[in-house]
């Protein structure tokens, strides 16, 4: 079961910006855990159907009853004072609080309204249900959220990153970096465990074929019809000169790629820079296949590297105003 990492998205706060050597690692968890307990009630729907069915409604009603509880109830349980006798146990109780504060909002139960058909159409559902979830992890903390722009939760091409590629790889999807206080939008930025990849959609019609040209504008050919569009590899080369420089200030070792993804039509480019691969519909097996299939675990130069490119994002968020009303009450205490 394969679902990639968004740890960035746009200019939205991530719990990954929080500690990027914790949470990949946490998700990976309870994304397995999550599955393996779906595919047992799947397995034995036919021999427990009463007792599963059940248990949906509860978990459902649960979700719903835990969505309407007001946030700062649940902020204030986790802060909730207990006695302390001495010091020892002051500083388990505050381990204890911390830990608490950290799950605060990393649940995730998935639900199994209906009986899919096959293991497939499970898999599909878990993942749609999964992708919601990272939905809320790339916008949200405990403390903060951004508002999304909701056309993200039916954006394809993300999903295509988040669905079809391995837990291991992180995605920063068109993340907005703070260079000498002025934002740059960057394009698609996928870290693997072995290397870094910068990728460029050129989606269009389908079977739409593209010119390529060193020159600022290319060509898109469909049907008889013929329209110029900007080179796709200006906004690529930029995106890789900024990792690059930020990967050489910090002495990060990892290969930088560039791809331009056209995974509906054709792509023509006869004298293309040798560095930078063009995936369309010829050949994108033989870019997409390998990477699906890598197994490689989790990297501490992979997560190093996350890290300083996170520190370098832009963040728009506002400050939950629970936690507003917390402060002002411990104010008044």
């Amino acid at each position: 079961m394969l679902m990639g990492q968004l740890i960035k998205l746009q200019d939205y706060v991530s719990r990954y910006e929080q500690d990027i050597f914790v949470y990949p690692s946490r998700f990976v968890r309870l994304k397995r855990q999550q599955w393996e307990r779906i595919k047992d009630i799947w397995e034995n729907w036919d021999i427990n159907k009463d007792i599963i069915n059940q248990n949906n409604q509860k978990e459902l009603s649960l979700l719903l009853e835990d969505e309407k509880q007001p946030i700062i109830d649940k902020i204030k349980c986790i802060f909730r004072l207990r006695p302390k006798e001495n010091k020892d146990e002051e500083k388990i109780v505050r381990d204890e609080e911390q830990e608490q504060k950290e799950e605060f909002g990393l649940q995730f139960t998935a639900l199994l309204p209906f009986r899919p058909n096959s293991i497939d159409e499970l898999k599909q559902q878990f993942l749609d249900q999964l992708f919601r979830f990272q939905m809320k992890w790339a916008s949200s903390t405990l403390t903060e959220k951004s508002a999304v722009d909701h056309k993200y939760y039916f954006d394809e091409k993300l999903k295509f990153f988040l669905q079809r590629f391995p837990d291991t790889f992180l995605i920063l999807y068109n993340p907005v970096f703070l260079l000498k206080e002025a934002p740059v939008e960057l394009e698609i930025i996928m870290l693997t465990p072995t290397d870094v990849w910068c990728i460029s959609f050129l989606e269009e019609e389908n079977h739409a074929v593209f010119i390529g040209s060193k020159n600022r504008f290319w060509s898109k050919r469909y049907k008889n019809t013929e329209k110029k569009i900007l080179n796709p590899l200006l906004a690529l080369n930029r995106t890789e000169k900024i990792i690059q420089k930020l990967f050489r200030l910090y002495e990060i070792d990892i290969p930088v790629r560039k791809a331009i993804l056209s995974r509906n039509g054709y792509i023509d480019y006869k004298e293309a820079p040798y560095d930078v691969r063009l995936v369309e519909k010829r050949n994108l097996d033989e870019w997409f296949t390998p990477l699906r299939r890598m197994r490689s675990p989790l990297k501490h130069k992979q997560l190093k590297a996350a890290q300083i490119l996170l520190e370098y994002c832009q963040t728009t968020s506002m400050r939950r105003m629970e936690w507003e009303i917390l402060d002002a009450e411990k104010n008044i205490e």
